[in-house]
């Protein structure tokens, strides 16, 4: 059985285990950054904010363009969150300053995480999207940075994968797709997001689930959903697997069919009814795809907590939760301390999977 929800070395679902949901803990928190105003956080009267810079001093944020990297290529979830976050801080004038969107694109995230940690560092103008594929990322690239070496500020989102093909595709379901995914690994051309990345989690836990080697899954890695999305409808894919917003475009065009999702209930990814998830389907595997936010490292207290309270305001806006609901994006809101926890917290939990399934050594 693979339920990715509740045990130590499993994914995470709606709630991952050992985070504080935003129950009384959340609302000390905030009850906290209550007493500081917009764009200045003071130390006195709120309390140590545990960044790294130990500067206590009153911070007014942002002082000049905020940099907001997106570590892959433009289609994709980290930049289409990138480019939410920046229509809400502009358009709801959270900042008065402007806000730049870039793409670093190349190894699961894990150069852009690299520039982020070097030479951005210290400067806390420079924010970066980050998720549950970077952590894959720097374990299947071996990378010599990591999410821990970067300022966490939040997580914001978790979104359900979805399997794909054509819409000319022999396959009608989940499984006759897995069916010759077990007999024959070689038939099945998989592709999607970075290695090591949600994406390909997803296709080594299938292939588990459905009795086939792991291992033997052909697999095509791509830097953005646009690319993805090329390959499957020139035909060098057979199937796909995304974020569920990402294809639901394709979906409701009638260019490709969604045969599963990966939530705990179906949804509609564009097709007008919700498409079977996949333990409906048969196969005993749950899991979402979360996304965040982090900074560069070696801030200072007093820049942490601002860059905390920006963001804060931004998930409590009205146009963020229009956002989510467009997007079919899940709420998955924890700031500050919580953030690094969990954070932590995925980071062994995912390194634990990919060893599983055999794309870590």
């Amino acid at each position: 059985m693979t339920d990715l929800r509740n045990a130590p070395g499993r994914l995470a679902a709606s709630r991952p285990p050992g985070v504080p949901g935003r129950g009384t803990a959340g609302r000390r928190r905030v009850a906290a950054l209550a007493c500081v105003p917009l764009i200045a956080v003071a130390a006195a009267g709120c309390g140590d904010t545990g960044g790294a810079g130990g500067d206590s001093a009153a911070v007014k944020y942002p002082t000049r363009t905020i940099q907001l990297m997106a570590p892959a290529a433009p289609g994709g979830g980290w930049d289409s969150t990138a480019r939410a976050m920046q229509k809400t801080l502009t358009d709801g004038k959270l900042v008065t300053e402007s806000v730049e969107v870039t793409n670093v694109t190349g190894a699961g995230g894990t150069l852009g995480l690299s520039q982020l940690v070097t030479k951005n560092k210290g400067d806390a103008h420079h924010l970066m999207v980050t998720g549950l594929v970077m952590i894959g990322g720097v374990v299947t690239n071996k990378s010599p940075v990591n999410l821990g070496q970067t300022t966490p500020i939040a997580t914001l989102t978790a979104e359900q994968e979805v399997v794909v093909v054509p819409a000319n595709s022999k396959y009608q379901t989940l499984q006759e797709l897995m069916a010759d995914a077990k007999a024959n690994p070689g038939s099945i051309n998989w592709g999607g997001g970075s290695a090591g990345g949600t994406d390909q989690i997803l296709v080594g836990l299938l292939a588990k689930a459905a009795g086939a080697d792991p291992k033997a899954m052909k697999y095509v890695a791509y830097s953005g959903g646009g690319e993805s999305k090329a390959a499957l409808l020139s035909g060098d894919l057979t199937a796909a697997v995304s974020g569920a917003s990402e294809y639901a475009d394709l979906v409701a065009g009638g260019q490709v069919r969604a045969l599963a999702v990966s939530g705990a209930t179906g949804i509609d990814v564009g097709a007008g009814k919700p498409a079977p998830t996949i333990k409906e389907s048969g196969y005993d595997v749950e899991l979402m795809n979360w996304r965040g936010v982090v900074a560069a490292p070696g801030i200072s207290d007093g820049e942490r907590a601002a860059i905390i309270e920006l963001v804060d305001k931004l998930h409590a806006s009205e146009q963020w939760k229009q956002t989510l609901a467009a997007q079919k994006w899940d709420d998955f809101y924890r700031s500050g301390d919580e953030a690094k926890a969990y954070f932590d917290q995925e980071s062994k939990r995912i390194t634990d999977v990919l060893t599983e399934i055999g794309l870590a050594g």
